[in-house]
């Protein structure tokens, strides 16, 4: 304490001298000093990347008054140039007491001078009146004077060190002048003179980068990042609190008490303005500018002197100016910058969605996520900025490549935390579940991926009390990287996700990497070669690591349960289990040894990361799932197995995604920021600075590529989504995704294939609102009408991925979610089916056919089967239009007020010769490859070369293909496992004689093999009339029953 009274003691007189000081500086004349100009090199548009500010200054944000704040381009020069001076009036009026009357007494002519500054590819204006040059140079004086003056105090001793010497020197004169200028020549000199001063002013480091310099060109640290944009207008101004649209965020009063106003840095740019504190130089809030962007001036809309009211669809801001010529000043630029620059984002596009159509996009899609995933991986080792992810659920410890062969390297968790460590910052969302209904354990993930680094940030919302929202959920499954690319689909990143083309039921093996042909050769047991890299073995111990990974991602390795267990089962034989879906090239599996029965044989696996050896473990701990069998329990021990792998086959998942780039990819940011920046204000936890806002990037900027997906095609792409208030912080809800859907079904001339998890629609205005089923069958009834062909192919899952046994009939949860896709499928008047039969009949079998997918496979010396769980959100249309996204056929997804969801339409614009109904046809290269992909993994295409899957309407194809090969595996699976659901089972009692009647499986296990042998792909015919006599909503006294029936739907 003794010490900082001396100090202070001693900086009193110090200040005294300096106002002294500071007092005959400005009477002096100071066109007499020394002023040596600074050599800058002229702005070169090429100047290497490396000039440029980088996108991650606006995590560094500092005080507007601290001495190292980077504002400037790197040596790259400031010019200014004063345009034009505009001539006006200053009244100054005397009060004549008897009559309390204002007469004018005299008159003076005073200047705004606009001038245009320049550093490197930014052009921006300011307005300044002569006045504010003068008080520019007295405080510039006052800096100089205190520069000169040793004060001991260590910001001021900082700050002294920074400045060399001769700068102090440099200080350019202001020649005296007058705001009372009459003649034109006048004006011309004076424009002239104070030009010249402030370049020689912008010269010179010290003066340039002092606060009120860069305050009087409007400048700041987010005035010259290159992926912000053009530079728009800027400066000090009064915000008034509160205008937020959303409840509980407003003053409940209109009175002018119940307002704050704080003083705040505003910065425009081309998509967004904001507003930063000056003391911090945080980022106190951030406005997107959209459809209902507007500025607003005078008292009546602000209710504030010299107000600025500025609108969008989550907020109405007003901001307070000096005078009325300043207000109107600020509305007019600023409206005139975002209709010049961000014109794109005050328009309402095509299906009412936030984002317009992006041409030239490069886009892929993916069939299952073992090769989405992997990008993914690849993507994320690229970022070199920021990383965002959003899921519904998302595990911290799954593996993103498989098989595991090297170490923990390409575990989530662990890519997360080195990217961290490199200085990227990781902006998670996940969706808060309430607890008593879901068990995806968010908090474990959340807490998992905070304690990582510093620079992973983890919100998570809604908060269900505070927001009233129970029944909703933040359903997108979105990963962007540096706002560039963008992995948009129906998969999180999450258990159970992980799955490839051949939907393998078991997990039994263990895997490593082979060295050489002689190590194979030796035994079962791995044998380790120099830089060989290994999963845990039977022991669950890891070995060394060696070669380029790193330590931190190859040491570690997880304890694995459920590993080397001793059984009574006979070996599992992954030649067996791999020959049995006809493995052929890539995915073959080659025995060194050829006598089949050798166990200690060492077998070959062809796979993306090398040669493996051994039998393949891909599934780890709570990866390897049956969620009908059992749900997700104990989520925070990943690697303990909950269900045995021994006994029970793995549900497999069959899922598609995409990935998008440049625009597209900036537009699916902009949606993850805005609600990024929503929850941050929703939520009191989230408002500290360490949890910062987002900044969208500049579409100006989104080609400049520095990484991209391989094997992409140029597309045109438009991001869609299903937003609200509660979910985004809009006013005006967005169901986009639902009228893009009806619109591709309604234009679509030869067929529609849709994979999707729920089938829920047909409208009766009373439970389901969607319109894509009615949809479906009115442009089937148009076909009919027309006699023209039009095919629709339906896939979607053979049960509701609840937990339940079917066998017993499912449970609460799975009846209610199996009634209303049924309703919409075949049972009611309102289905597709009876719609078709009202005028057409049976022939609407020619028309729609409704599928769903199995497998099987041996396990422990037994034929098991199981459905595979269909998880896609995908429509594709005449093979050259494809959506695909997060979103269910269902209200909960498309209605928009209701789950959040994102989704991508890509159109095709490179075209292909194909075939469709027997003629030629141009197709679009990415629609027709997907297709192709999906039919052909489905129908067996890959296994059986006969299996013709190139024209999707003719009738040998929809007949004696599709049709047959439902319809035939069908069959066999039903006579083999007696497996359900079945058409054969209309009600309860038919239920328990189905379950009583043994399957082949059991009965004669060698025919039954000789049946399977007969199954081509996984495709199955969907029952519709399974249950179809008994009433599945659920029962009145069950917790299902409880919950308004909006949840189902």
């Amino acid at each position: 304490m003794s010490l900082e009274k001396e100090i202070q003691e001693s900086v009193f007189p110090l200040k005294k001298v300096a106002f002294d000081m500071n007092q005959i500086m400005e009477n002096l004349d100071t066109r007499d000093l020394d002023l040596e100009e600074v050599d800058f090199e002229p702005y070169d548009p090429s100047l290497p990347v490396n000039t440029r500010i980088p996108f991650s200054a606006i995590y560094k944000t500092k005080g507007f008054k601290e001495t190292d704040i980077q504002v400037y381009l790197n040596e790259v020069h400031i010019t200014a140039k004063i345009l034009e001076v505009e001539r006006g009036i200053i009244a100054q009026h005397e009060r004549v007491s008897s009559t309390q009357q204002r007469l004018t007494s005299k008159v003076k002519h005073a200047g705004v001078f606009t001038i245009e500054l320049k550093h490197g590819g930014f052009t921006w204006r300011v307005r300044r009146k002569e006045k504010h040059f003068h008080e520019l140079h007295r405080e510039l004086i006052t800096y100089k004077t205190f520069m000169r003056i040793p004060i001991p105090t260590r910001s001021h001793t900082v700050r002294r060190k920074t400045i060399k010497r001769d700068e102090v020197q440099q200080m350019p004169s202001l020649p005296r002048g007058s705001e009372n200028l009459v003649r034109e020549e006048q004006f011309s000199s004076r424009r002239k003179q104070l030009e010249d001063y402030l370049n020689k002013l912008l010269k010179t480091a010290m003066y340039r980068n002092y606060h009120s310099t860069l305050e009087f060109i409007d400048v700041s640290q987010m005035s010259f990042i290159h992926d912000l944009g053009p530079k728009g207008l800027e400066g000090m101004i009064m915000k008034r609190s509160g205008g937020h649209r959303i409840p509980g965020l407003n003053c409940c009063g209109r009175s002018e008490i119940c307002y704050r106003w704080s003083k705040r840095w505003l910065v425009v740019k081309d998509s967004f303005i904001m507003y930063m504190k000056p003391d911090s130089g945080a980022i106190a809030f951030v406005m997107l500018v959209d459809k209902e962007f507007c500025v607003k001036m005078g008292l009546k809309d602000t209710e504030t002197k010299h107000g600025v009211r500025i609108d969008n669809l989550s907020r109405s801001l007003i901001v307070k100016c000096t005078s009325y010529r300043h207000a109107l000043w600020w509305g007019q630029a600023l409206e005139d910058h975002v209709k010049k620059h961000g014109k794109a984002f005050l328009q309402d596009h095509r299906f009412g969605s936030f984002a317009r159509e992006q041409e030239n996009t490069l886009a892929k899609w993916y069939v299952n996520s073992s090769i989405y995933m992997q990008d993914i991986a690849d993507a994320l080792e690229e970022a070199t900025e920021e990383i965002f992810i959003t899921d519904w659920w998302l595990s911290p410890e799954i593996f993103l490549k498989r098989p595991v062969v090297e170490g923990n390297r390409w575990r989530l968790d662990y890519i997360l935390k080195r990217k961290a460590q490199q200085g990227v910052k990781i902006c998670v969302m996940l969706y808060k579940e309430v607890e008593l209904a879901l068990g995806i354990n968010s908090e474990y993930s959340k807490r998992t991926l905070m304690r990582l680094h510093p620079n992973i940030k983890v919100m998570r919302h809604p908060d269900h009390v505070s927001s009233t929202v129970y029944l909703w959920a933040h359903h997108e499954k979105l990963v962007v990287i540096d706002q560039s690319i963008a992995f948009v689909g129906g998969i999180d990143l999450a258990y159970g996700r992980w799955d490839d083309k051949e939907h393998r039921l078991t997990d039994v093996g263990s895997v490593t990497r082979a060295i050489s042909t002689a190590s194979c050769l030796l035994s079962d047991k791995s044998t380790k070669g120099p830089g060989e890299e290994s999963m845990p073995h039977n022991n669950g111990s890891s070995q060394k690591t060696g070669g380029d990974a790193k330590a931190a991602d190859s040491v570690d390795l997880p304890k694995l349960k459920g590993v080397g267990r001793s059984r009574k089962y006979p070996r599992f034989s992954l030649h067996k289990q791999l020959h049995k879906h006809h493995l052929q090239h890539g995915d073959s599996i080659s025995s060194i040894d050829s006598s089949e029965g050798n166990s200690s044989a060492i077998r070959n696996l062809q796979t993306g990361v090398g040669q493996l050896q051994g039998d393949t473990r891909f599934w780890h701990g709570k990866d390897y799932c049956n969620f009908v069998f059992k749900d997700w329990v104990q989520l925070d021990k990943p690697f303990d197995d909950f269900i045995d792998r021994y006994t029970t086959p793995r549900m497999p998942w069959h899922d598609i995604g995409s990935v998008v780039h440049g625009k597209a990819a900036r537009d699916v940011a902009r949606h993850f920021i805005q609600r990024w920046n929503f929850t941050k204000i929703m939520k009191p936890k989230y408002r500290s600075l360490s949890y910062p806002y987002l900044l969208p990037k500049s579409h100006t900027t989104a080609n400049d590529l520095r990484y991209q997906v391989p094997d992409c095609v140029k597309t045109k792409v438009q991001v869609l989504r299903s937003a609200a208030d509660w979910s985004a912080g809009i006013k005006c809800h967005e169901e986009s995704i639902h009228n893009a859907y009806v619109h591709v079904i309604e234009n679509s001339k030869h067929y529609i294939y849709i994979e999707n998890q729920f089938f829920i629609s047909c409208t009766d205005n009373r439970l389901v609102f969607n319109k894509i089923g009615d949809t479906i069958a009115a442009r089937i009834l148009k076909a009919y009408r027309e006699n023209k062909k039009y095919r629709v192919y339906v896939v979607t899952p053979l049960l509701p991925g609840f937990e339940g046994d079917i066998s017993t009939g499912g449970g609460s949860a799975i009846q209610a979610v199996m009634h209303f896709n049924y309703r919409t499928m075949s049972k009611g008047d309102n289905s597709i089916i009876s719609q078709l039969n009202a005028e057409m009949g049976n022939q609407w079998i020619n028309y729609i056919s409704f599928c769903g997918l199995r497998t099987h496979a041996e396990l422990a010396g037994k034929l098991v089967t199981e459905l595979i769980y269909v998880h896609s959100k995908m429509l594709i249309a005449d093979d050259n239009t494809v959506i695909i996204g997060s979103a269910n056929i269902n209200d909960r997804s498309m209605l928009g007020k209701r789950d959040s969801e994102m989704a991508v339409i890509i159109e095709d614009t490179q075209t292909v010769p194909s075939v469709m109904d027997g003629e030629e046809y141009q197709a679009g290269k990415l629609g027709l490859q997907l297709r192709l992909e999906c039919f052909k993994l489905i129908l067996g295409g890959f296994t059986d070369p006969t299996i013709d899957v190139t024209d999707p309407i003719s009738e040998r194809f929809f007949k004696e293909v599709w049709i047959a090969t439902a319809a035939r595996n069908a069959t066999i699976y039903e006579k083999v496992f007696r497996c359900l659901p079945s058409d054969a089972v209309r009600n309860t009692v038919e239920l328990s004689e189905f379950i009583a009647k043994l399957g082949l499986d059991t009965e004669d296990p060698a025919k039954a093999l000789e049946e399977l042998k007969k199954i081509r792909g996984f495709l199955v015919q969907f029952p519709l009339y399974f249950l179809c006599e008994e009433n599945l909503l659920p029962s009145v006294g069950t917790k299902e029953h409880m919950v308004p029936m909006e949840t189902w739907t």
